[in-house]
């Protein structure tokens, strides 16, 4: 069985904010195709997480293909 890594979600209903961390370890911020979805990368490329902006305001799916 593969290992288990917790997922943080928070939320931040004031600004309208959602984030989802794979991994807790240092990264970087970079668009994708979305203008409300940013992916966070550590040094490596890989993904860590992403974060989306106005989440609220999603109404349909959003479909991104993250860096993997």
């Amino acid at each position: 069985m593969a290992n288990k890594r917790p997922i943080r979600i928070w939320y931040d209903r004031e600004g309208d904010f959602l984030e989802v961390m794979f991994e807790r370890k240092p990264g970087y911020f970079r668009q994708t195709s979305s203008e409300q979805v940013m992916e966070k990368v550590d040094e490596d490329g890989n993904v860590i997480g992403f974060h989306v902006l106005r989440a609220s305001r999603v109404t349909r799916p959003l479909e991104l293909d993250l860096a993997g």
